[in-house]
């Protein structure tokens, strides 16, 4: 069928409360005078700084919640909000707080829960599970940390949590540009800038989420009331205003490359001159994460009905949640047009996705790029759609060989509800992988996450699984998650996130430099998690999980006070969705 027409809402939000200029450069100004004072806290004292604000964040989690619900079009009882919000950022601090504890009676944190070395000489570091607790919470799970050549056990132990090595640092002042779409993007961007890098912080909220503003500065008081971070508002005009700034020594941004690049090099013709000449206008260092156009790949065999179906709904989940306006969102389905399954699956796919309710299209700009992405093509559609919300929209047999040209799709980033249907290969699963290895890094922009599905008796065969291994070396991206969507890499926040290394200065990719990282590692290359196929009961990031907001309820007063005795609570609330 055709794509849908439909009004566009506005290209960009406006700040409803913006920070007038005075009012940033007194805060400013504050954090300056205690840029040194909190480079030279004590790592224990931080980490109690930590600690206190882990209850408020639990604490404010209703409030939370229920905000980002409202702001989204989210119906009551759903458990996305509590998901992607007050569940990794508590997380985050509390074991941003146990690295720092450690780094304080030691010298630095663990280096993980263990490492090996790899046959190639490469170093892997575990970071997920981290806990006995998140053994048993998330049986079969692991992820690790694979380092950049040339970095072994002394090394990485050398340059983990670097910032802690200086004597008498200087510290500095971070400027955070937050993010639109995820409310804990936001305040554990701060955390890296502060708690691993050592700044003081001025964090500018996103116009479109700017509702979690307040809510965060009652939760992050402890921070906020020792001059150690400061909280703006404002769009565009604001954010170019700091980036200039005297009072600013450092940058990060998570939004769009564009954003980064009008940033780092300006706008109008002298852009590229700049650009090619490597003269950046920004004289400071910047880090960023950018999106990407996310792929997954299916490793052709023969999958039961169980598995089929299993893999529908995971592949619906990373294009549905946050209405799929997350940079770890599904964008390619990578296929063999060889394997006998393939209809099967996709009419399993679009029953999945036949059965989520459409979303409010809440990002600026969504219907611009779903029209200019779908026009001239057919395109198969699911759910209702209207002045404010967007299909569930796949389009099919993209062509992805070698001759075709530099298509939109693989180019262009949709940041709405888009799924691209690609083929390569044959049913062969090793010259599969081999194709989708460099499909996915000559072909598609980004460098940030991408994802493999792949039956176990593949994993488990020496040559398939050893083909798998020199995939996931291979790829040119920050994070690879195996049989699991990238967002877990996100959202478990022990594994670095990030864009590839690969990517420089003048072509940015997905970003440069680490955000959580909660072990402090350097010379980082990529994470890696890898789970089973077929995860029972239901996951509760699974979009349609009726039972996934007790469990997500539970697993923030987990996360918030670790204990044994809550472990049943949580299996409960999984198996039979009990809050209480």
């Amino acid at each position: 069928m055709a794509a849908p027409q439909m009004p566009p809402p506005s290209q960009s939000a406006t700040s409803a409360r913006p920070t007038s200029r005075a009012e940033l450069d007194a805060a400013l100004a504050a954090l300056r005078a205690q840029a040194r004072p909190f480079a030279q806290l004590p790592p224990a004292d931080k980490a109690a700084l930590l600690r206190a604000c882990v209850p408020r964040l639990r604490d404010a989690a209703d409030a939370w919640t229920a905000a980002g619900a409202h702001a989204k079009g989210l119906p009551p009882g759903d458990a996305e909000e509590w998901l992607a919000g007050p569940l990794p950022t508590v997380r985050n601090a509390r074991l941003l707080a146990d690295s720092l504890d450690t780094l304080a009676r030691t010298g630095r944190p663990p280096l993980g829960t263990g490492s090996r070395e790899r046959r190639d000489g490469r170093l892997e570091i575990d970071v997920f599970p981290t806990s006995p607790l998140d053994r048993a919470l998330f049986a079969g799970f692991r992820g690790w940390t694979l380092m950049q050549p040339g970095v072994d056990r002394a090394e990485a132990a050398r340059r983990q949590a670097g910032f802690y090595r200086q004597r008498d640092p200087e510290g500095g002042v971070a400027l955070v540009l937050g993010a639109g779409n995820v409310s804990s993007i936001p305040p554990m961007d701060a955390f890296t800038k502060m708690f691993v890098e050592g700044f003081v912080c001025l964090l500018k909220m996103n116009p479109v989420n700017e509702w979690v503003g307040p809510i965060l500065e009652r939760a992050l008081a402890p921070l906020c009331e020792r001059g150690y971070l400061r909280i703006v508002y404002g769009g565009a005009d604001v954010g170019g205003y700091l980036v200039d700034h005297d009072d600013v020594d450092d940058v990060h941004i998570t939004g769009s490359d564009r954003t980064h690049d009008l940033i780092v090099w300006g706008g109008g013709a002298d852009a590229e001159r700049r650009r090619r000449d490597g003269e950046p206008r920004l004289a400071k260092p910047i880090s960023s994460e950018l999106g990407n156009v996310s792929p997954v790949a299916i490793v052709p065999y023969t999958y039961d009905d169980a598995q089929l179906a299993f893999m529908a709904r995971n592949v619906a989940t990373m294009v549905a949640n946050n209405g799929s306006f997350n940079c770890n969102a599904a964008k390619v389905l990578i296929t063999s047009a060889a394997w006998a399954q393939r209809d099967a699956f996709y009419a399993e796919l679009r029953a999945a996705l036949a059965a989520i309710p459409t979303r409010r299209a809440y990002y600026p700009g969504a219907f611009e790029r779903y029209q200019t992405l779908t026009a001239g093509r057919t395109v198969e559609t699911f759910g209702d759609a209207d002045a404010s919300r967007l299909p569930w929209t796949l389009i099919r047999d993209v062509d992805g060989g070698p001759g075709a040209g530099d298509d939109p799709l693989f180019r262009t980033e949709p940041f709405c509800a888009i799924l691209s249907d690609v083929t390569v290969g044959s049913a062969d699963p090793v010259e599969f992988l081999d194709r989708v290895t460099t499909f996915c890094n000559e072909r598609l922009w980004g460098t940030l996450n991408a994802s493999i599905l792949i039956h176990p008796r593949l994993e488990k065969d020496p040559t398939v699984g050893a083909c798998l291994d020199r995939a996931v070396v291979a790829l040119r991206y920050g994070a690879v998650a195996i049989n699991h969507w990238p967002g877990l890499c996100y959202g478990v926040v022990s594994l670095p996130w990030g864009g590839h290394p690969s990517a420089t200065l003048r072509d940015v990719q997905s970003g440069l430099g680490w955000v959580h990282d909660t072990y402090m590692l350097d010379g980082i290359d990529k994470a890696v998690l890898r789970g089973p196929l077929v995860v029972r009961p239901t996951p509760p990031w699974f979009v349609g999980n009726r039972h996934a907001l007790a469990v997500a309820r539970r697993l923030v007063a987990l996360e918030a006070e670790p204990g044994w005795r809550k472990v049943p609570g949580v299996i409960l609330a999984a198996l039979l969705g009990r809050a209480g």
